[in-house]
C-alpha cells in the first residue's frame, strides 16, 4: 500500500504543478491578446505613473488605418491620475478626473493612408482630393488635463454616454497636436499637400446612433511651414475657432470607441485599473534620434 500511496502523492504533485503551469501560460496568453493596463490608484490611494504610450494607447485602437508610434530617444513622458470627483442626481451622473502628463520627450502616432489611397484611387485620379485627413497625433512634453465623463443610472448601474479628454487644464497650453493634410493627385501622382498643424483642446466620444465617431476640438490651426511668432499664434487661434465650425467628427473603429467608453466607466466608478483591448492595427515603431 505504501508504494501506491507514494505514487498518488507524486501524481497529485504533478497535477498541481501542471495546473500552475497552465495558469501561468494562460495569464501570458491573455496578456498577449490584450493591450496595456492603466493604473489609477495604488494601495496608498495615490495615482501611480503610467508610461505615456500606455495612456495614449487608444490612438491605434480607434484608428481604422495602420498606426506606427515613434518616440524620441530618452523620452521620459508619464501620465498620472490626480483626482476623481463624482456627482449624481440618481438618474444621471457626471465625473471629472484630473490627470498630469509629466516628463520630457515627444510621442508621435503616424497614420498610414496606403489602404485608403488604394480604395479611393480612381476618385483621387479624377481630381477629387480627400481633404483634412488625420495624418499624425503628437504629444510633446508635459501638460495638465482632465477626463470628463457623463452617463445615466439604471437601477444603480452606470452607463457611460460621453467621454471627453481635455488637454488644456489650469490655463496650460495643450501638449497634444494633430497633423492634417489633403491627399490629391497631380499628373497622376498621389501625395499629400496643404499640411496643417492643429493644437488639440479636446477629444470627445459619445454613445449615439450611427457609426462610432470622435469629435476633435481645436485651440489653434496653422500651416506646417508657419513660424512660432506671437502673430502666428494669434492667427492660428482664430483659425482654430473657425475650423471647429466645419471640421466633421472623425470615424473611428467600434472596438476603439467602446474601449474609450469603458475607460471612462472605469474612472467614474472608482476602479483602480483599466486594461485596453489589443490594438491590432498598431505596427512596430522605433525610437527616433534625440
Amino acid at each position: 500500500m505504501r508504494p501506491m500511496s507514494f505514487g498518488l502523492r507524486v501524481n497529485r504533485k504533478w497535477r498541481l504543478a501542471a495546473l500552475g503551469c497552465w495558469w501561468l501560460l494562460a495569464g501570458r496568453l491573455l496578456a498577449a491578446l490584450t493591450g496595456p493596463t492603466l493604473h489609477f490608484e495604488d494601495q496608498r490611494g495615490t495615482g501611480p505613473e503610467n508610461p505615456l504610450n500606455d495612456f495614449m494607447y487608444f490612438i491605434p485602437l480607434i484608428s481604422p488605418e495602420a498606426v506606427v508610434v515613434h518616440t524620441n530617444a530618452g523620452k521620459t513622458q508619464q501620465a498620472r491620475i490626480l483626482s476623481r470627483h463624482w456627482v449624481t442626481n440618481g438618474a444621471e451622473f457626471r465625473a471629472v478626473c484630473e490627470f498630469a502628463l509629466t516628463g520630457a520627450g515627444v510621442q508621435r502616432s503616424v497614420f498610414d493612408h496606403t489602404d485608403k489611397i488604394q480604395r479611393r484611387r480612381q476618385e483621387l485620379l479624377a481630381g477629387h482630393p480627400l481633404t483634412h485627413q488625420l495624418t499624425a497625433i503628437q504629444v510633446a512634453g508635459a501638460g495638465r488635463g482632465s477626463v470628463e465623463i457623463a452617463g445615466r443610472l439604471t437601477n444603480g448601474e452606470p452607463t457611460v454616454t460621453e467621454v471627453r479628454l481635455r488637454f488644456n487644464a489650469e490655463g496650460q497650453a495643450s501638449p497634444v497636436s494633430i497633423l492634417l493634410e489633403d491627399l490629391a493627385s497631380h499628373n497622376g501622382v498621389i501625395g499629400p499637400e496643404h499640411e496643417l498643424v492643429a493644437r488639440v483642446k479636446a477629444l470627445t466620444f459619445r454613445r449615439q446612433p450611427g457609426p462610432p465617431q470622435m469629435e476633435v476640438t481645436l485651440d489653434s490651426l496653422k500651416s506646417a511651414t508657419a513660424g512660432d511668432s506671437l502673430w502666428q499664434h494669434w492667427l492660428g487661434s482664430l483659425k482654430g475657432m473657425a475650423v471647429n465650425l466645419f471640421l466633421p467628427p472623425l470615424t473611428v473603429t467600434a472596438e476603439g470607441h467602446a474601449a474609450m467608453l469603458g475607460f471612462g466607466r472605469a474612472l467614474a466608478t472608482g476602479q483602480s485599473t483599466y486594461r485596453f483591448p489589443l490594438a491590432t492595427r498598431l505596427q512596430a515603431g522605433a525610437a527616433d534620434p534625440p
